[in-house]
């Protein structure tokens, strides 16, 4: 059976949904193709240089082009990369270490990760502020937030401070960091590729759940932001509810704005329209990453300043 065919057996609502998105056979194919297993390495233990050529010894890699650290590598189980195992990689997916990029973060910046277990994009952050300045990572869940404290240990993070808050806590510190990273719970297509179950638990009732969360959260993230700070949004789901509803929430609700982001990635146009809702022009600056798009993860980026000398 076709994929197109499995996916609207296993979910016709979810079926119908998204192919008002894109009704390629590709972009059902690689909605359910399972994912390239790929690393980043990590810096603050060993320089890229030595580890990448420790690494080439055993393994093939192919380069991420989005991401200086990042790799596809040929292997099915990274339990099998001693490397893995002293914290010199993580496994990371490809399309989820763009946001990290994005929100570039400099050395002695006080930064907020405000859903960051299990800390791939924490560790990424770290990586880039060698190991100077503060990062505030945050998990309301006690469960992830201990693996995010073993996983932050693993890499050698030295700057991390683990909070357990509602996200939306953080809005009381107003103009307060100098960038933000919402990387936002949602409803999981893009993990599609990793398990079988989030098509099969996929509910129109569990988007709008989440898309409440989310304004809620970013919301609180612009307000903790500084004036001339950078807020990155993102998701690993397709759902324009999720995202360009919720980009547009916050520029409708502020002064936000969305800055363009240049990187040599293949995208999807984002959506102005969705079910009779009409959404700002500046979406066009926001990257939506299909998975057919570069062979990843499903993505959604927004890159959100705010100006100076006002919320």
């Amino acid at each position: 059976m076709s994929a197109r065919g499995l996916i609207r057996r296993a979910n016709p609502a979810f079926y119908e949904r998204y192919s008002k998105l894109e009704d390629s056979d590709e972009f059902w194919e690689f909605l359910i193709k399972p994912l390239r297993q790929s690393i980043r390495v990590n810096t603050l233990k060993a320089p890229l240089e030595v580890v990448v050529e420790r690494l080439k010894e055993e393994f093939e890699l192919e380069p991420i082009p989005w991401v200086r650290e990042g790799f596809f590598i040929n292997v099915d189980n990274l339990a099998k990369v001693p490397e893995h195992g002293l914290g010199l990689v993580f496994g990371q997916e490809a399309s989820s270490m763009i946001p990290p990029v994005v929100l570039n973060p400099k050395p002695g910046e006080l930064v907020l990760d405000m859903a960051a277990a299990p800390g791939s994009k924490t560790g990424q952050i770290a990586q880039y502020m060698e190991n100077e300045g503060c990062i505030i990572a945050n998990d309301p869940k006690p469960s992830r937030a201990n693996v995010l404290i073993a996983n932050l240990n693993r890499m050698g993070v030295l700057i991390a401070r683990v909070t357990t808050r509602d996200g939306a806590y953080f809005g009381r510190f107003e103009n307060t960091f100098d960038r933000i990273l919402l990387d936002a719970p949602c409803s999981s297509v893009g993990m599609i590729r990793k398990g079988w179950r989030f098509l099969e638990e996929w509910r129109l009732k569990a988007v709008i759940k989440y898309m409440n969360i989310q304004k809620r959260l970013i919301k609180a993230a612009y307000d903790a932001l500084k004036p001339g700070g950078t807020l990155v949004y993102s998701t690993c789901t397709i759902d324009p509810l999720e995202n360009e509803e919720v980009v547009d929430y916050i520029l409708r609700k502020t002064n936000a704005r969305i800055e363009p982001i240049k990187l040599p990635v293949r995208t999807s146009e984002p959506l102005l329209e969705w079910e009779g809702r009409t959404y700002s022009p500046e979406l066009k600056k926001a990257l939506r990453i299909h998975p057919n798009d570069n062979d990843t993860e499903a993505f959604f980026i927004a890159k959100i300043t705010k100006p100076e000398g006002g919320e």
